[in-house]
């Protein structure tokens, strides 16, 4: 809508992390990617990756499915962890061997089923990695202690730690469930913390997107519009993007030839009345 009107070849600052283009690569984002990496490539059996709704981490684990050679994996995301230890043990089955459970719905047939998958990917010389998104919902289901106990399946037979790789993905509390569950905590070979942009790198980022869309930040927006989009998005990348995508249709709407902070200010009064006055 508003692309011509800024000289854009694409809207940049849409959120979907299937454009691998999109990511910035800020000093926290580049250090738990590299931390995923260590973990899985030496066969490590647990990862956690802990930051707020918004920070990029589905973004690093596309990024890390894409960057792992091609003898670790299958890369599997269970995105939904809302399950009772039973239920969760046979997703894990299926998501690992699609099919596998045609036949029962038993957690012991599961576990076989699961055991049978890991020892043909070993034999194959794969390393599968299972992803829990939202991994902090897992606690109050009994769900940590499942992930504990499926971590030592087939450990005798491993080339390292672990035949599989496990990586909690969820909201900071993660970090003080795990904390709680001592038996856990004590497994996790790295603790991936993903803090929210600084507001250099707020700008860098802005800047990023926009030039991967033909723009240029300084051309656009106004230092103080910068300013304030760093400070009522608090880092927050995903928070970056409405701000800054909205600010771009107002601007275009007003007819402006540069994004200014009472633009902002604005933005933000409408995404929450009242708020602003």
């Amino acid at each position: 809508m508003y692309e011509d009107h800024w000289k854009l070849s694409d809207r940049p600052f849409e959120n979907s992390f299937t454009r691998s283009a999109n990511y910035y690569p800020a000093e926290c984002h580049q250090a738990g990617l590299l931390k995923l990496r260590y973990t899985i490539e030496n066969r490590r059996g647990v990862a956690m990756l802990c930051g707020p709704s918004g920070i990029g981490k589905s973004l690093l684990i596309h990024l890390l499915k894409q960057q792992l050679p091609e003898n670790y994996g299958p890369v599997v995301t269970i995105n939904y962890p809302i399950l009772s230890p039973p239920e969760l043990i046979r997703y894990v089955a299926e998501s690992l061997q699609p099919g596998s459970l045609a036949n029962t719905n038993d957690s012991a047939s599961a576990l076989i089923a699961i055991e049978r998958s890991l020892r043909n990917y070993l034999q194959a010389g794969q390393h599968p990695v299972i992803v829990f998104e939202e991994a902090h919902l897992l606690e109050s289901h009994g769900g940590l202690e499942v992930i504990r106990l499926m971590v030592n399946l087939l450990s005798g037979e491993a080339d390292g730690e672990s035949v599989w790789t496990i990586i909690l993905s969820g909201l900071p509390t993660l970090l003080a469930h795990t904390h709680r569950y001592q038996p856990l905590d004590e497994r996790l070979a790295v603790k991936c913390l993903v803090s929210p942009f600084t507001q250099d790198e707020t700008v860098a980022y802005i800047q990023h997107r926009l030039r991967g869309c033909g723009g240029e930040a300084d051309t656009i927006f106004r230092n103080d519009a910068l300013d304030l989009i760093h400070t009522l998005s608090g880092g927050i990348p995903r928070r970056i993007n409405r701000l800054a995508d909205l600010a771009l249709m107002f601007g275009f709407a007003e007819d402006r030839r540069q994004i200014t902070g009472d633009l902002i200010e604005s933005v933000q009064a409408d995404l929450l009345p009242g708020v602003i006055n």
